[in-house]
């Protein structure tokens, strides 16, 4: 009955962590006080809890998501498919360790389909970028290939959408 019920109080543990994070996860700005308020929580408890996760690396940072375009500072993206060459005991791991600490990489994804490694990079310009692949990422032991594709028109990244609404230009209709 004991393992029970602390295997109970471990899930629920589990839930309101969940919950947190995902209010986190919505605005990192959100205080432990609100957060609280928010899931019928003792501050000291929401506190605790968000402590536990970042030592666990749970939470890995916290962050801003900024518009550069309506700053005025443009920025592209590519998405950059990488066919590689596994090696043997470290499969891709070290090559995509070589590609992710580029300051141009945003990303790095192992992924399934006729390449392995999908690579997000920015830069100021296309020929920035252009420049970064054929200097610095394909010459890399075991890359065999590189695809390039210039992102054109974000419409949305990080759960923030960025297109925005045309409006209405309907006449109305009167009965």
């Amino acid at each position: 009955m004991r393992e029970q019920q602390a295997g109970w109080e471990v899930a629920m543990e589990h839930e309101k962590e969940k919950a947190i994070l995902e209010i986190l996860e919505q605005d990192a700005r959100t205080t432990p006080e609100q957060i609280a308020a928010m899931l019928g929580l003792e501050v000291e408890q929401v506190r605790q809890a968000i402590r536990r996760l970042e030592t666990a690396g749970i939470i890995r940072r916290y962050k801003t998501v900024i518009d550069w375009d309506r700053f005025g500072e443009e920025q592209v993206f590519a998405f950059i498919d990488v066919k590689v060459s596994p090696a043997r005991e470290v499969g891709f791991d070290d090559v995509a360790e070589r590609i992710y600490r580029f300051p141009q990489v945003h990303a790095v994804y192992l992924v399934s389909g006729d390449h392995d490694l999908r690579v997000i990079v920015s830069g100021r310009t296309m020929k920035e970028i252009a420049a970064f692949v054929a200097e610095r990422l394909a010459p890399l032991d075991r890359v065999q290939a590189t695809y390039t594709q210039f992102v054109l028109k974000r419409y949305k990244e990080d759960g923030e959408v960025y297109a925005e609404a045309e409006p209405d230009r309907r006449l109305v209709v009167a009965p």
